[in-house]
């Protein structure tokens, strides 16, 4: 008798959670590319100074890792309340009203396919076994073990940025003056390449157009500000 082949895939909330912070990820590198990139071809339209590159990159990729990770823990800590608003509120209906809760879940059910004898069987089962696991699941779209974590946002965030920041940082101080500002913009654009391509992989979106406006912005913002830091350079500011 032969065996069925095993089946290994990933079911539940769980998949599209780590696709979600994945993704997150990815885009966070990128700015902390992007920003930083911008920053230090900008002065280095200005200055050959190395010390100036450094100090510019460092504190690009400072305030830019922390205001992303402030910005995560206040967007993801907002949605955490409202998370947990709804699951109160949801509670609070189940202690009150539990059969015009039972009535909802049923149609809830219906809605999803089944017939109303089977959809009624199943509200029934999953309200006995955890009413308030089984509406915020099917209601809701909230597991209530699986709340967003707003610190754990904020480090990815931070982490993210400060890894994508790392590369136009290193690219712009460490190759001679004669060949850094082009060292940067290559591995720049090849960086932007990757994170195009993996963020497409990540949706189930086209690469080609991904990459190209990927890989368009960021050698237009890096373009725009060689050219603002080579005029105040000529200016003498």
């Amino acid at each position: 008798m032969t065996e069925a082949p095993a089946h290994d895939e990933a079911h539940g909330g769980g998949l599209g959670t780590r696709l979600n912070w994945l993704r997150a990820a990815v885009l966070g590198a990128n700015d902390g590319v992007v920003s930083t990139a911008g920053l230090v071809v900008g002065v280095a339209g200005a200055t050959e100074s190395r010390d100036a590159l450094l100090t510019a990159g460092l504190a690009g990729l400072l305030a830019g890792s922390m205001s992303m990770a402030a910005g995560e823990y206040v967007s993801v800590s907002t949605q955490r309340d409202s998370e947990k608003a709804a699951l109160a509120q949801e509670k609070r209906e189940l202690r009150e009203d539990p059969e015009a809760e039972l009535a909802e879940l049923t149609g809830l059910l219906a809605a999803r396919g089944l017939s109303r004898e089977v959809a009624r069987e199943a509200a029934e089962q999953l309200t006995a076994r955890d009413a308030l696991r089984a509406h915020a699941r099917v209601e809701l779209g909230i597991d209530p073990d699986d709340l967003t974590n707003p610190w754990h946002a904020a480090g990815a965030s931070f982490l993210a940025f400060t890894v994508g920041a790392l590369l136009p940082l290193l690219a712009i101080v460490i190759p001679p003056a004669s060949a850094r500002l082009w060292v940067t913009v290559l591995s720049v654009l090849a960086a932007l390449t990757l994170t195009g391509w993996w963020s497409a992989r990540l949706g189930s979106a086209p690469t080609a157009p991904a990459i190209l406006r990927n890989v368009a912005g960021g050698a237009l913002a890096m373009a725009v500000t060689y050219g603002a830091g080579s005029l105040l350079g000529a200016a003498g500011v």
